[in-house]
């Protein structure tokens, strides 16, 4: 089978999917030791964000390809979906599906939309207005003033809320995800065992990590 057809099959998209949850998580390690910093060292988060923002290669390369993953993972994800769904056969829908697979499992659609949602607030938070402060209003770089921003966001208790049931959502989701990405993969042999166990460790330990950051920044803010 040749590459394109490969991509046009079932297992090709799937594969697809798979690689690009691996670089979004990938992206959230990254994204959680930046924001790490916050919590023990202003001027720490303040040098890594502004050099976040500030570099060509960062700007104009990592952050495209990010957008693109983002948006290929959820459409890819809605389709598989859409297409799972309507392979099923009617009488399945009698089924107890519990009896047979995970909550997460069959429920990875909703949670995955709660998360693109959550992603939307994410960007309006963070994205859109970084977009304006550096193209738009044109306004003179201050490289100390991210984490006053970052403080100002998470003032408002209704938003970290929000952070916080979202991160709980993607922690559903990367426990059945992981896996079945590596699986996806081809990686179904005597290694998933391990790569499942990984998975679990970090499908609980980066959401939670984010969650405890936003708490951590809105005590702060308190002060």
């Amino acid at each position: 089978m040749s590459k394109s057809g490969l991509f046009k099959s079932s297992i090709g998209r799937k594969l697809a999917m798979a690689l690009s949850a691996l670089f979004l998580m990938i992206f959230l390690l990254q994204h959680l030791f930046i924001n790490l910093t916050a919590v023990f060292s202003e001027d720490a988060f303040n040098e890594l964000s502004h050099f976040m923002g500030t570099n060509p290669l960062v700007q104009f390369v990592a952050q495209p390809i990010l957008i693109f993953a983002v948006v290929f993972h959820f459409v890819m994800g809605m389709y598989l979906e859409m297409k799972n769904r309507a392979a099923r056969p009617i009488a399945y829908k009698k089924v107890n599906g519990a009896a047979n697979s995970t909550w997460m499992s069959r429920n990875m659609a909703i949670s995955g939309l709660v998360i693109l949602a959550f992603l939307v607030l994410h960007f309006i938070d963070f994205w859109v207005p970084e977009i304006n402060h550096k193209y738009i209003a044109m306004a003179p770089e201050d490289p100390t003033r991210y984490y006053g921003e970052l403080l100002h966001k998470f003032s408002n208790p209704a938003r970290v809320v929000a952070y916080i049931v979202a991160f709980g959502l993607l922690a559903l989701h990367l426990l059945h995800g992981f896996g079945s990405a590596f699986q996806s993969m081809g990686q179904n042999n005597k290694y998933i065992d391990g790569l499942k166990k990984f998975g679990v460790f970090y499908s609980i330990v980066v959401p939670l990590g984010f969650i405890l950051i936003a708490i951590a920044l809105y005590v702060t803010g308190l002060k």
